[in-house]
């Protein structure tokens, strides 16, 4: 059980994310860059000082300043996975993975004797002798792991571990990574910008802006309702913020909403790109949400299209590559913007 209070100072980012694990469990930390996210990893692991706070880990005190209590990140039953691995690039796959063991003391002969059965666990038995330069991405991406899990580590620290893989390796190791998540019964804290990872892998999100924590929760329950316009662009959503009277939202910025159920007072409400249908000219609809506006872009997303719409308010749509042709929607212009009231999820804030 991680129970910590990260309180960092730094040049750039005063941080302040209260970060709670439990056992078996799989927190993911999400934020745009510079957010803070690795820091609070870096912290944990007793990479950095903490300003205020404290870590306490299965009721442990690692670091509490106000109580001068500073445990040193290689006293701490930390494992610790690099985005860039940092494999030693002169060592093998068995000895990058002993390393740990003989750093806490384990003798030689044993250490080498768990790191091949961490190794083959993990399907590597035939890079044990290799180097890291021999080795292709997901290979060296295992051996990390390996080195990071051979410890038996109380609380292990993922930070982006699957970033620097091709799209076809990311997807088979993170499956793998998925298994061995849920037979840990560390405290698990993964860092990822990617939403299917942390989907994949956690069971819960904690969403990290400005370095303070905005939204926690399960990923349905911060999928379903985002509370920031990073988690709204994460998820591919639009996300409305005004004042709402009824079952009429007047937008921050210009414009007006209509909602499905009647709200009071501030609130945000969603709307799905895919439910917004686009025209050249003004429809003859009883659809309740109907605005002007003007293309601010078209980009192609898979089989998809997104259509970036200045308002007010300011959305994107979804549409085909057939009604991009349709109506020449590469060309710019004016077009008209249509959802009905039932396909905007609407909350307070």
């Amino acid at each position: 059980m991680l129970d910590a209070d990260v309180q960092l100072r730094l040049e750039r980012l005063s941080l302040d994310a209260p970060v709670n694990v439990g056992s078996g469990e799989v927190v993911a930390l999400l934020g745009p860059n510079g957010a803070g996210k690795s820091t609070v990893l870096r912290a944990l692991a007793g990479l950095l000082r903490l300003a205020g706070g404290r870590v306490a880990l299965d009721g442990t005190l690692l670091e509490d300043p106000a109580q001068k209590v500073y445990i040193p990140p290689e006293k701490r039953p930390v494992g610790m996975m690099f985005q860039d691995y940092l494999l030693f690039p002169h060592m093998t796959a068995a000895d990058n993975v002993a390393f740990g063991l003989r750093a806490r003391g384990v003798e030689r002969n044993q250490a080498r004797q768990t790191a091949n059965a961490a190794l083959e666990r993990l399907g590597l038995a035939e890079v044990m002798a290799a180097k890291p330069g021999a080795m292709s991405g997901g290979q060296q991406q295992r051996v990390a792991m390996a080195r990071a899990l051979v410890t038996e580590p109380r609380l292990l620290l993922l930070d982006e571990p699957l970033a620097a893989l091709d799209v076809s390796t990311k997807n088979d190791l993170r499956r793998h990574l998925r298994t061995v998540l849920r037979e840990s019964q560390a405290a698990n804290v993964l860092v990822t910008h990617d939403l299917l990872d942390a989907v994949a892998l956690a069971d819960r999100m904690v969403v990290i802006e400005h370095g303070g924590i905005v939204q926690a929760g399960t990923p349905a329950e911060v999928t379903a309702q985002p509370r920031s316009q990073y988690v709204a662009d994460l998820v591919g959503m639009n996300l409305l913020q005004g004042k709402a009277n009824g079952n009429v939202v007047e937008v921050d910025g210009g414009g007006r909403i209509v909602v499905p159920e009647a709200l009071s007072g501030h609130v945000l409400a969603v709307v799905p790109p895919s439910a917004i249908s686009v025209h050249r000219d003004k429809p003859d609809t009883s659809a309740e949400n109907i605005w002007p506006g003007q293309i601010a872009g078209v980009d192609l997303m898979g089989d998809r299209v997104r259509v970036r719409i200045d308002g007010p308010p300011a959305l994107s749509a979804e549409v085909s590559p057939r009604i991009v042709d349709e109506l020449k929607l590469d060309d710019g212009g004016q077009l008209w913007a249509v959802v009905q009231a039932a396909d905007v999820r609407a909350y307070t804030a």
